[in-house]
């Protein structure tokens, strides 16, 4: 395993977006695919006329976030476009894409039932795109790679061991941000550190915590055994984590366990995988399993400093500065940089 020591560098060395801003050979085309039924709208980011090169496919993290990485939440984060534009600086066409419930792709098909609407659609996209990318005249198809960003880098292992006829296979892999293990596991945390960081403020007693983690834990138990949910609310706000109206693809999503499909990537496969000590979603600590399981791939661990969740430097990762103009982390790109160059 190759480790990389992030640096803090000038800004003025270190901008997000890159010179093929400016580049005029380098267009944007709105573009469509076929996935289950759904049609997906994406950019296809490449040089024009260009001669079969480098491509990669970007997954944008999970909920409402759109190809551009803006979340319907927060706002135009943008950083999924920006890594496109850094990716361009070196070479490498992209292809970004309107996962389902998102931009213009909508839900299409599921518009009356989205309820029904679970991760395996999410992974039927992801893999359709990357079938798109592979057709292009301009693909290389022994240079193809996926980035995704936090739960969007679960659907990128997938990718990497997608064992179909017809599946590209991927060169590199970059795993940003990603879920350090099953996803009702990591709420089932944070609940815990939540309940008990409030009976050490008196803002809740011991057995009110107690009562909040049974509830939680009931309902988490229940899920896995057969997909159904506990009658009644939720306490402390947690139904809008779990509820009927998500607890198809909270299912589905928490079937998916990384570590095991970290395992199941081929041997000496390059992989970027970033962790940072600010984000509370992928803290370098938590994903010591994960990089533990991707030991047997050529593995380049980068610790950012002071890296929020969308990949900018902000020390405090607030939700409510995630839309806040800003160039990717110079600590990333950098990493990035020497990544695709090797």
């Amino acid at each position: 395993m190759r480790a990389i020591a992030a640096l803090l560098l000038s800004l003025a060395l270190l901008v997000g977006c890159s010179s093929s801003k400016t580049d005029e050979s380098w267009v944007e085309d709105e573009i469509t695919f076929e996935a289950d039924g759904l049609t997906i709208h994406g950019t296809y980011r490449h040089q024009r006329d260009a001669t079969p090169g480098p491509a990669a496919l970007l997954i944008s993290e999970s909920g409402q976030t759109d190809r551009n990485g803006d979340n319907a939440v927060v706002g135009p984060v943008g950083n999924m476009r920006q890594l496109a534009e850094h990716l361009s600086g070196l070479g490498v066409a992209t292809l970004r894409y309107d996962k389902i419930g998102t931009g213009r792709t909508g839900l299409g098909p599921y518009a009356q039932k989205p309820a029904e609407v679970g991760s395996a659609v999410y992974t039927a996209g992801a893999r359709a795109a990357l079938r798109f990318l592979a057709d292009q005249p301009a693909t290389d198809k022994a240079h193809m790679s996926a980035y995704g960003l936090g739960e969007g880098a679960t659907h990128a292992m997938a990718l990497a061991v997608d064992t179909a006829s017809d599946a590209p296979k991927l060169h590199s892999l970059g795993l940003l941000q990603p879920l350090p293990g099953r996803y009702l596991d990591l709420i089932t945390g944070r609940v815990k550190a939540d309940v008990a960081a409030a009976v050490k403020q008196g803002s809740k007693t011991a057995q009110q915590a107690d009562e909040v983690v049974a509830a939680w834990t009931a309902a988490v138990a229940q899920v896995r055994a057969d997909g159904t949910l506990p009658p009644g609310q939720l306490p402390d706000g947690l139904g809008a984590i779990l509820n009927p109206g998500n607890v198809k693809i909270v299912r589905e999503t928490d079937a998916v366990d990384p570590l095991g499909e970290a395992a199941k990537i081929p041997a000496g496969t390059p992989v970027l995988l970033t962790c940072s000590d600010s984000d509370a979603q992928a803290r370098c600590e938590g994903l010591k399993p994960l990089t533990a399981a991707l030991a047997h791939t050529e593995l380049t661990l980068v610790e950012l400093k002071g890296v929020n969740h969308v990949l900018r430097d902000d020390p405090t990762d607030n939700l409510a500065d995630y839309a806040k103009p800003a160039p990717l982390s110079g600590q990333l790109t950098t990493a990035l940089d020497a990544f695709v160059r090797e």
